[in-house]
């Protein structure tokens, strides 16, 4: 097993491999993590986990246990296979970038769309499209009956995790997302971790 420490507001990228399960924990509790999903298919990626298409395909706002999300060419890129926090997650807001901070009247204010391009340069990767819509681990985020959206703080406890199964090789990016004008994430920031459980349990 690996582990990766993700600094409060900064993103980690890690490599894994099909079979391999990665785990993102929130270590203190409280903290909201972006994560995306690219396969691994050299150092400029394209496809990638698309929100929009793993709801198409399970009929729901976010994975149970047991179902996967996919990528835009509806293809099973993750599978949710634990989840030891209170279940909250979302998957319709996008992450945040420079221009929500420059409304929000802090520009230069970092952004899990910038670190998302930061940890993959760090790997020598890239990726040349949009920002995908990430799964927001642990953000609370409830649709009310009017449709409303509630943006709620992070419920989320100190060592609460979600296990994913990677269905093929991918690489996986990590953000302790730095938004702390809105309260989505408890106690200002705090650090995330990612852990990876090789194939057949080997270690690293």
């Amino acid at each position: 097993m690996s582990r990766t420490q993700v600094p409060p507001g900064t993103a980690k990228a890690v490599r894994v491999a099909a079979g391999d399960l990665v785990r993102v924990i929130d270590v203190e509790g409280g903290q909201v993590g972006d994560a995306f999903a690219f396969t691994d298919t050299g150092a400029e990626l394209t496809e990638h986990h698309s929100a929009a298409h793993t709801r198409a395909g399970i009929d729901r706002l976010f994975p149970a246990v047991g179902e996967s999300f996919l990528t835009g060419l509806r293809r099973p890129i993750l599978t949710l296979v634990e989840d030891t926090s209170p279940g909250e997650h979302d998957m319709l807001i996008p992450a945040c970038d420079p221009a929500r901070y420059a409304a929000l009247g802090a520009p230069g204010h970092r952004s899990c769309a910038a670190n998302l391009r930061e940890a993959l340069a760090d790997e020598g990767l890239s990726f040349a499209g949009p920002t995908p819509q990430p799964i927001n681990v642990f953000m609370r985020v409830p649709v009310g009956e009017s449709g409303h959206l509630s943006w709620l703080t992070a419920n989320s406890r100190p060592g609460d995790a979600v296990t994913l199964r990677a269905e093929m090789d991918c690489v996986v990016v990590v953000s302790a997302c730095p938004q702390d004008l809105v309260r989505i994430s408890d106690a200002g920031l705090t650090p995330l971790a990612i852990e990876i459980v090789h194939n057949g349990g080997t270690q690293s």
